[in-house]
């Protein structure tokens, strides 16, 4: 028996799909056409991803630092310290006298003025008076010493013709004795009320600069009174540098030191005349007086810091852009051997044009980020380029 299969249209009847008549020779061609966009969707998508990591991978290469070996090098050490300015020998001027009304003063506080220069004047209309009685009465005991002198010669005369006996001789003579006793102490009264007189005068003890003046004309002054003037001897200043108890076992006299008044710029050469002997049991301070010359810029009582130099040592020697600092401290970055950077912990010491000095943590042959510190981390690999240290 012969089947013969059927046609729908040109096209077999096994040809055609089951479910919506279609040929499935098209259908075959649709599903591979949309397998084919997928596969070349995903080829894509990977060679993007590909590309995409190779991004990251060139990001993450390391980074080149410039790394300097400082060595040892001969720096100073240096103390800081604060405290406050004054005379170096301050000299307070009041009444030496017994005082009374003053009728002038003759210098203002920033005056230079000469030793036994007269300061201010009190009133003395009385003491000249007494003065003058004392004068007189002197010339008086000086008369009545030249008649006992007188009297004394005539009996003298007398005595070889009898008509005075050798008792007239010794009475006469302690006449003129006393009389001239009365005289001088005539003169050493004179003398003691003029130098009371001239103790109202208010002088300079010695030659310096007026620094504060606390009297005005009219006012009554006496030996109880306050200090009336305040004076700098030969305007010597000088600092009174407050140093911790461990800074202070380092210092001599005669370290030299230098001296910047708060509020300006000018700096001041000193040198340490006197360390204090003994430490203050509240806050583990002592004082190094330090001596600097007279300048207007310096005024007594007022604020200062001070660069001390204990003497010289060596010790690394860093570029300020090597050293970082944070909340912990300062610190630089060391390269390893593994040429990764590490934090190290250090002191700080003087800081000069010539760099940093470091006190502790280096030993000066490490490798150290010379710049660009503050872009690397902990750990980080890096590319080190040495470079001789200045």
């Amino acid at each position: 028996m012969n089947y013969e299969t059927p046609v729908v249209g040109d096209v077999p009847v096994d040809m055609l799909d089951e479910q919506d008549g279609q040929p499935l020779w098209r259908r075959r061609i649709v599903i591979g056409a949309v397998i084919a966009i997928i596969l070349v969707t995903v080829a894509a998508w990977v060679s993007m991803r590909g590309k995409g990591a190779e991004i990251p991978a060139n990001a993450t290469q390391a980074p080149v630092v410039t790394v300097i070996s400082p060595g040892q090098s001969m720096v100073s050490h240096t103390i800081n310290a604060t405290g406050s300015l004054a005379a170096r020998v301050e000299m307070p001027v009041g009444v030496v006298g017994e005082g009374g009304a003053v009728t002038r003063v003759l210098v203002q506080p920033g005056d230079w003025v000469r030793a036994g220069q007269v300061l201010a004047t009190v009133e003395r209309s009385v003491q000249t008076e007494q003065i003058r009685s004392l004068a007189a009465q002197v010339e008086v005991n000086r008369a009545d010493a030249k008649l006992a002198q007188a009297q004394l010669d005539r009996a003298k005369a007398l005595v070889s013709r009898g008509f005075i006996s050798q008792a007239d001789i010794d009475q006469r003579t302690a006449t003129r004795d006393a009389a001239n006793a009365r005289v001088n102490v005539a003169i050493a009264q004179l003398a003691e009320q003029r130098a009371r007189t001239g103790r109202l005068d208010i002088r300079a003890p010695a030659a310096g600069l007026v620094l504060t003046r606390g009297v005005e004309p009219g006012q009554i002054v006496g030996s109880g009174s306050a200090v009336l003037f305040r004076m700098a001897k030969g305007g010597e200043m000088e600092m009174l540098a407050q140093v911790s108890e461990g800074d202070l076992a380092a210092l001599r006299v005669g370290n030299g030191a230098t001296v910047t008044p708060i509020g300006g710029t000018a700096q001041f050469a000193g040198r340490i005349w006197q360390i204090s002997p003994v430490v203050d049991n509240q806050n583990r301070q002592g004082i190094a007086r330090i001596a600097i010359p007279y300048n207007p810029a310096i005024r007594p009582g007022g604020f200062a810091s001070a660069a001390i130099v204990s003497g010289t040592g060596s010790a690394p020697m860093l570029p300020e852009s090597a050293v970082q600092s944070d909340e912990k401290g300062n610190y630089v970055y060391v390269v390893n051997g593994r040429d990764a950077v590490q934090r190290r912990d250090v002191k700080i010491g003087q800081v000069t044009d010539a760099g940093v000095s470091i006190l502790n943590g280096l030993n000066g042959d490490e490798r150290i980020v010379a710049s660009a510190g503050a872009f690397l981390t902990p750990g980080q690999k890096v590319k080190p380029e040495v470079s001789k240290s200045k």
